[in-house]
């Protein structure tokens, strides 16, 4: 796949289409008016772009995913941290909690995601 990021506008863009998928090309027209205050042609610029990143697609009018929103935001996720640091989950988890505390539900939500983690 081509580019995998998406700006803040893209994301917005992008959420609409994962919310209401499949949609007609009239019905995107029509909701990133309403939402995005955008005119047709820029919808069409905008889904063409993430359509050759390989995120999107439209197919005789009708728009669909080619990648699942959680799955985009995983490989995000993965990339973040592989680039930030050197791909160490420790080392991200450091450096999130230096300036945020966690709440105990998250503590015992992330506990649980290592105890149930099975290695292939």
């Amino acid at each position: 796949m081509n580019e995998m990021k998406l700006g803040v506008v893209e994301s917005r863009f992008a959420n609409i289409i994962w919310q209401n998928e499949p949609l007609s090309t009239q019905e995107l027209v029509k909701l990133c008016e309403k939402e995005l205050k955008w005119k047709r042609t820029t919808t069409y610029t905008v889904l063409k772009r993430l359509s050759e990143r390989g995120i999107f697609q439209n197919n005789n009018g009708t728009v669909t995913s080619l990648i699942s929103r959680r799955d985009f935001y995983s490989i995000q996720s993965e990339k973040f941290v592989e680039e930030t640091f050197e791909g160490s989950l420790p080392a991200f988890l450091t450096a999130f909690t230096a300036r945020k505390s966690l709440t105990k539900e998250e503590v015992a939500h992330l506990r649980r995601i290592v105890a149930e983690y099975k290695e292939d």
